[in-house]
């Protein structure tokens, strides 16, 4: 039987550069050869091959499985642990109230409203201040006139000082009489009385002009510390006396929380003692007490405690009289060892969590107890420093090679 060699035609497209290209517009040609030449077509089929395994292995889950996969980690730790007891209390700033007028007068314009921010000093409202004005003008003059009394008396004692010692340089001589130096010395007395009764009335308009100078100062009402216009009890042409409130103002930069706690929930809180506090929309924060009122409520048996908020610079967007759960200690600490929330999975109904072991993803049954921030309580199944999965182990499977990021 005669051997027949295997020959396969095999079609290349290759591109070429044309020197004389047909083309106007392209220096360069793609043009096909069929290829004739046995070794050349088995070395093509063999690429063709080689490239579907390739492919299909890719595919194969079996095949991806033995590729490490990465996941974020974190570790079993222990931490101290206190039983709490939630409490509602709410925040209060430290500085709010009625900024009230200092002067009776007309008020001229209110140019705050409510809603509107202000800083320590800002204007609030001004008065109107034509009688003010008038009213220290009225003290300048009385201060010119009293200064010049005094002058006047000044002088006048000068003068029976004059008189007085003239009279004493005759003393010896005939001209010398003895009742004209008594006369003297009392108008002596006379002049150094007046010129001290002068002193008291320069006095009396130097306080005046300043009592006339404040008045006009507290014409102009300004903010006593930054804060939020939350009130406006006047308007412009209203006549205010001493006393009557302008505007309520609010410091929410300065806030603190105000709980009312059961007095015998008090015992264990001491100035600095830690608590968490959680707002309405879920988010948390760290506060510390500050002071344990000393005074019980006999109705409700409770003693209110203020407590400091760890607020950040930017702010939480609160406000006051927010209310707000405080967590109160109620026990003593203790020292238990705490797992990551996403570290546990639930698998066919019971809680698991994968556990790195030389770098593949052993999957454990853990029972865990009380909530720790955003850990809980091991209470069988993980030992303190052991690595856990907290990201990505949704889709891992007991044993499978894993490459671990994070604080593990």
């Amino acid at each position: 039987m005669p051997r027949t060699a295997l020959r396969v035609q095999v079609c290349v497209s290759v591109w070429k550069t044309t020197e004389n290209s047909a083309m106007p517009h392209d220096s360069y040609g793609l043009q096909s050869r069929c290829l004739n030449h046995p070794t050349l077509a088995a070395a093509s089929l063999l690429g063709l091959l080689v490239t579907a395994v390739f492919t299909v292995g890719l595919a194969d889950p079996v095949f991806a499985q033995n590729r490490p996969t990465p996941v974020v980690v974190d570790k079993v730790i222990i931490q101290p642990f206190a039983q709490t007891m939630p409490v509602t209390g709410r925040f209060v700033a430290t500085e709010s109230g009625v900024v009230a007028a200092r002067v009776a007068e007309r008020v001229a314009k209110v140019v705050v409203r409510v809603g509107d921010r202000v800083k320590t000093g800002d204007t609030l409202a001004s008065l109107s201040a034509d009688r003010l004005g008038s009213a220290r003008a009225l003290s300048v003059a009385e201060l010119r006139k009293a200064e010049a009394q005094m002058r006047r008396e000044k002088a006048n004692l000068a003068k029976m000082r004059q008189t007085y010692d003239r009279i004493v340089s005759l003393k010896g001589s005939a001209a010398f009489r003895k009742d004209r130096q008594e006369d003297s010395e009392r108008d002596l007395e006379v002049a150094r009385s007046a010129v001290g009764q002068a002193e008291a009335e320069l006095l009396r308009a130097k306080a005046n002009l300043d009592l006339s100078d404040i008045a006009l100062r507290d014409a102009i009402i300004r903010a006593p510390y930054p804060g939020v216009v939350i009130a406006c009890h006047t308007v412009s042409g209203n006549f205010v006396r001493v006393g009557d409130p302008i505007v309520t103002l609010l410091n929410d930069e300065d806030l603190e929380i105000e709980a009312d706690v059961p007095a015998v929930r008090t015992l264990g809180l001491r100035p600095g003692t830690m608590v968490e506090v959680a707002l309405q929309d879920g988010r948390k924060l760290a506060a510390s007490v500050r002071v344990v009122v000393q005074e019980e409520n006999s109705r409700t048996r409770t003693r209110g405690v203020r407590l400091h908020p760890n607020l950040p610079k930017s702010g939480f967007g609160i406000v006051g009289n927010q209310s707000v759960m405080v967590e109160i200690p109620i026990g003593g600490s203790r020292d238990v060892v705490t797992v990551h929330k996403d570290a546990i999975v639930i698998s066919k109904g019971r809680p698991m969590a994968y556990v790195v072991i030389d770098g593949k993803a052993e999957i454990r049954p853990v029972l865990t107890g009380n909530a720790v921030g955003n850990r809980f309580e091991v209470v069988r199944g993980l030992k303190p420093g052991e690595i856990v999965v907290v990201r990505g182990n949704e889709r891992l499977r007991p044993g499978q090679l894993v490459t671990p990021f994070g604080s593990g």
